[in-house]
């Protein structure tokens, strides 16, 4: 008995249901970067243990668990890919939503000893598992569905959930660490926010179990002179899309290129600010969270803007102006942050400028994967890609950055890191086509 043809998802719809999947997963990320001084000390610290040994066990933990992203990716996209988008979204945000609610209930190293750190990094592997598996099927089921002309806009709106996601933790710690007593909010204040997962991930879930996709849809057959094997223009490099099974390998290590920028400067000015800010400059907890709310407000207000543009202009000449200012402004930026003789205003409007420079990564970043990869390994390929880049520079930022801090007594690390990273990553998004958004998807 023949199939019976499902009608893909309104472009909304599916701009909803693979929107707020994403801001439940980075919400947990953004909650558990701003209280990982509280983690390390209710989690990794013994009683008169190292509470510097223990902010970097506990960024291990967080590091370890995007390890486990490419290993998502690889096991979600291929659901994805031959079973539908909407099955391996579903999974992704149970698991996730399960997961952080669990680490709000899970007892602390006072209570159980030594069993703690490890029930938490196992927890985090599984959260890493369902956000590997998470990107490959939004930002497929959000560029394949977008309206032509507009795959940057809907591609952006993965970032700006992201960004959003950010935000709600960020805030939510920030609030709790204003109207609670500091004991109150290492006795039990910090597990509000991961228990709020689950409100969260059930709305999360029913929208993506209303939607009716259940198939990768098939992709237009274009005009001769717009398909992705057609002879590039004159005076125009060779397309950066590839084709076939080695190409898609290629394909994957070229996107880790183009976004390793992203990643690694992303997380170093907007998850592991607070802790740095802290460990470092000597801020306080609340000082902290403030400034990574206003580099997150920063980051969300341009990210929709940057993706809308690189529909315009092409995703290689906004990703290269994000990454060029990164490895111009970063270490001034720190060197600012750092003066006391420049007023709070103004550091926060250089905190919002940060965060505003990743959001021009962010913006164009998701439509520029999806444009690499066919339908039939789309969520594989690009969820790989962004997993490997999030495994090696954004997850180990947090570790590299304070045990680099913490041996030389350097505080300008985190900048040479930022900006290194945006450096290695202009090469890579220099062999971009400058026509690859006006290509339809294959």
């Amino acid at each position: 008995m023949a199939a019976v043809p499902v009608r893909p998802p309104s472009a909304r719809r599916a701009l909803l249901a693979g929107s707020v999947g994403n801001f439940v997963e980075w919400y947990e990320f953004g909650v558990y970067g701003s209280f990982a001084t509280v983690l390390a000390a209710r989690f990794f610290t013994p009683d008169g243990g190292d509470r510097a040994q223990a902010l970097i066990a506990a960024y291990a933990a967080f590091a370890v668990a995007f390890f486990f992203r490419p290993l998502g990716a690889l096991l979600f996209g291929r659901l994805a890919d031959r079973a539908g988008r909407r099955p391996a979204l579903v999974l992704a945000v149970s698991l996730m939503a399960g997961a952080t609610a669990l680490i709000g209930a899970l007892p602390a190293y006072s209570a159980i000893g030594a069993l703690a750190p490890w029930l938490l990094t196992v927890l985090r592997c599984v959260q890493g598992l369902s956000a590997g598996g998470e990107f490959g099927g939004a930002v497929s089921l959000l560029t394949e569905t977008a309206p032509p002309g507009r795959r940057g806009r809907h591609g952006a709106w993965q970032s700006f959930t992201v960004a959003l996601g950010l935000l709600s933790g960020a805030g939510l710690a920030a609030g709790l660490a204003t109207l609670l007593s500091e004991s109150a909010l290492y006795a039990w204040g910090w597990r509000v926010p991961f228990l709020l997962a689950v409100p969260l991930g059930a709305v999360a879930l029913w929208l993506r179990l209303r939607l009716p996709e259940s198939t990768p849809p098939p992709p237009a057959t274009p005009p001769p002179h717009q398909r992705p094997d057609a002879p590039a223009p004159a005076g125009v490099p060779g397309s950066s899309r590839v084709r076939g099974g080695a190409g898609i390998g290629w394909a994957v290590v070229v996107g880790v290129g183009r976004i390793m920028g992203w990643s690694a400067a992303g997380y170093t000015f907007l998850v592991v600010l607070p802790s740095y800010l802290q460990a470092t400059l000597g801020t306080t907890f609340q000082q902290a969270l403030a400034a990574t709310f206003v580099a997150n407000l920063g980051f969300a207000a341009a990210i929709l803007p940057a993706g809308a543009l690189s529909d315009r202009v092409g995703r290689r000449a906004v990703m290269l102006t994000g990454s060029v200012l990164v490895v111009l402004s970063a270490l001034p930026l720190l060197h600012l942050l750092r003066d006391p003789a420049v007023s709070v205003p103004a550091k926060a409007a250089l905190l919002a400028a940060a965060g505003a420079m990743i959001g021009l990564l962010a913006g164009p970043g998701p439509a520029l994967l999806a444009e690499m990869f066919p339908t039939r390994v789309r969520s594989t390929g690009l969820g790989l890609a962004y997993a490997l880049s999030n495994a090696v520079f954004s997850g180990c930022a947090g570790l590299i950055v304070t045990a680099l801090v913490r041996h030389t007594g350097n505080p300008d690390i985190p900048a040479y890191y930022a900006a290194g990273a945006c450096a290695l990553a202009v090469p890579a998004l220099l062999t971009l086509r400058p026509d690859d958004h006006l290509r339809p998807l294959r």
